[in-house]
């Protein structure tokens, strides 16, 4: 039998993005000997206990968050009561460990080659046994080995987990990096398969080395059961690893947890996890399908009908999962208390990412066709949008949005997204993104790109005033890309309000599984040194280029 170690190594031997085929064979076939069986009693539970006397083990692995050039989130969980701890080693150039001189040792954030050790708080049952620390005053530009672990109430350490990060580039370097973004992980029943390598597209990221990941939002699908067995379109059969939490629409808090320890069982993301920073939004389906405060559900699956109550258990479930870095998430307490979305993740001189928070402010899904503004940000999250974007001194500016623009989401008789399928004039959601376009051309903020996911495939959109019914806006792209590991659908209709124009659009058959990955897709970007190109690559989960667009900055 091949072991679940064994099956990491072959994972990590392979450097090529266009490694799919290999995945077809020895790859799948250790997966399916080294993990649990679908249904079987080994799956790890969503809340775990370690055994008495036990060493303490990281059941999710590890990962880092919202890295700038000076500062990183540390995340792990372990299987039972312990205060996390972290270790950061500087790497050369070369990719070995700076060593220092004895002297001045935990002064000099690691500077000079001494270990920066940290200590963070207690994880406990009230977290689900997850934890976060942060690391400030780091130095720009540098790669860090990381070692995380948990102490028990004894003084035992517990496994270590090792990773890597590097820091965004300070004001004296060139500025040049590289991200990727995706969205819609786990949806549509389709979860981890043993048979095909599991969540096989996040070791295709991977295996592009890029500085950090911006997930788009449907880090989960609460409201989505896994079952064992899935029939594809063709008639195929989709085999699931299955635990309790997931069998079943999410309700409880332990239920909402459950989702994303499951995604963390996934060799591949727990891979590209420990060496690639998250930077991550919510959506709908980390709470239900489409949902919008106030709502009551009619849906018969749910026994919890209030989405308030939901949405306020997937938000919690949410947070504690994610390595995100919000003053309020990190002071004393909890660390877990409720905390803003929405924020800004700066990479150094020539990229500013502004994160979006597009569902806690959004209004019920109506047909779109107010007089009146009907809210999508919020006004507090919209002028904190443009405050940051008129401040910003990056040569980009990317805004990660859980929506799309221009993309019609139809939810039955209403409207899911900010579109209203009518070419017109703005009306409801379209008059705050009118304001926001506006309110950017009036401050004459450059170069801005939006990125998204959502719609379960990829595509590229211009938009331009000369084309639209709204016209006071500068020019701007739009980039799509997703799902990572869920059914795909789309194309969608384009409403014409802001003049959008379809560049690129790639989709694969309607609920096709990710069985092959060529219906999977994710986004590239490549900065150039001094911000001179920001190219765009839309890229299947087998490593396959299916578009490329480089824009050059205005000055």
């Amino acid at each position: 039998m091949v072991t679940a170690t064994a099956f990491t190594v072959f994972m990590d031997s392979l450097s090529s993005p266009n490694r799919r085929s290999l995945l077809k064979g020895a790859a799948a076939a250790a997966l399916a000997t080294s993990l649990p069986v679908a249904g079987s009693a080994s799956a790890a539970p969503a809340a775990p206990s370690a055994p008495v006397g036990s060493r303490l083990t990281l059941p999710s692995g590890l990962q880092t968050g919202d890295v700038t050039s000076r500062s990183a989130v540390l995340w792990s969980r372990a299987s039972g009561e312990g205060r996390l701890h972290a270790v950061l080693h500087a790497l050369d150039s070369q990719g070995e460990r700076i060593i220092g001189n004895g002297r001045g040792r935990g002064k000099d954030n690691g500077r000079n080659g001494h270990p920066i050790t940290l200590r963070g708080p207690w994880a406990t049952a009230e977290t689900d046994f997850t934890a976060r620390v942060s690391a400030k005053g780091l130095p720009d530009g540098t790669t860090f080995e990381t070692e995380v672990y948990f102490e028990d109430e004894n003084g035992r350490r517990s496994e270590v987990g090792a990773g890597r990060f590097s820091t965004a580039p300070g004001k004296r370097s060139d500025g040049a990096q590289t991200f990727v973004w995706t969205a819609d992980t786990a949806g549509q029943g389709y979860g981890i398969n043993p048979d095909v390598g599991g969540m096989f597209g996040y070791e295709t990221m991977r295996s592009f080395s890029p500085d950090f990941f911006l997930h788009a939002g449907d880090t989960i699908y609460a409201d989505g059961p896994i079952t064992e067995s899935l029939e594809e379109p063709d008639g195929a059969v989709w085999r699931n690893l299955v635990t309790e939490e997931v069998a079943k629409v999410a309700e409880t808090l332990r239920e909402f947890r459950g989702r994303h320890s499951y995604n963390l069982m996934d060799e591949n993301i727990r891979a590209m996890y420990a060496e690639v920073p998250v930077i991550a939004t919510w959506d709908d389906h980390e709470t239900t399908n489409n949902w919008w405060a106030g709502e009551v559900l009619t849906d018969e699956q749910y026994t919890v009908r209030d989405v308030n109550t939901l949405a306020a258990r997937g938000r919690r479930a949410w947070q504690e999962y994610q390595p995100i870095a919000e003053v309020r998430a990190l002071s004393p307490g909890s660390g877990f208390e409720p905390e803003r979305i929405y924020r800004l993740i700066e990479r150094g001189p020539d990229l500013d990412v502004f994160v979006l928070d597009m569902r806690t402010h959004k209004g019920e899904n109506t047909n779109g066709l107010e007089q009146q503004a009907t809210p999508i940000l919020g006004e507090e999250q919209l002028q904190w949008l443009l405050k940051g974007l008129r401040r910003s001194q990056a040569t980009w500016k990317v805004i990660l949005a859980d929506l799309p623009l221009g993309i019609v989401v139809p939810d039955g008789a209403g409207q899911e997204s900010i579109s209203n399928a009518e070419n017109g004039a703005p009306l409801g959601r379209e008059l705050e993104l009118a304001r926001l376009l506006s309110g950017i051309k009036t401050q004459k903020t450059k170069n801005i790109v939006f990125l998204t996911g959502d719609v379960h495939y990829c595509a590229a959109h211009h938009y331009s005033p000369e084309r639209a019914a709204f016209t006071d806006f500068d020019p701007f792209w739009e980039f799509v890309a997703g799902p990572i590991n869920a059914g795909s659908f789309g194309p969608n209709e384009m409403d014409g309000t802001f003049g959008p124009q379809v560049d690129f659009q790639k989709a694969g058959p309607a609920l096709g599984s990710p069985r092959d990955g060529a219906g999977q897709f994710f986004g590239r970007v490549q900065i150039a040194p001094q911000g001179d190109e920001f190219t765009v690559e839309l890229i299947d989960a087998n490593g396959d280029v299916q578009y490329t667009r480089t824009l050059i900055p205005q000055h």
